[in-house]
């Protein structure tokens, strides 16, 4: 007997990450809170905010 969860890998739905995709590329930005050099993995647009990672958990909202 099959199980349910095992169609979704032959849907293209899979819980496995897929790390065959090798390093990811990063840009560099200026925190637009504290003004510190930072990393990110997606390409800054000029008119939307980047925050460093402290500034970043500073913003995001507190999960319960």
């Amino acid at each position: 007997m099959e199980r349910k969860g095992s169609q979704s890998k032959e849907r293209g739905f899979s819980r496995e990450r897929d790390y065959s995709r090798g390093p990811q590329t990063m840009y560099k930005a200026k925190c637009s809170d504290c003004g510190e050099e930072t990393e990110v993995p997606f390409k800054p647009d000029p008119d939307r905010p980047v925050y460093c990672r402290e500034c970043y958990a500073k913003r995001k909202p507190k999960r319960y």
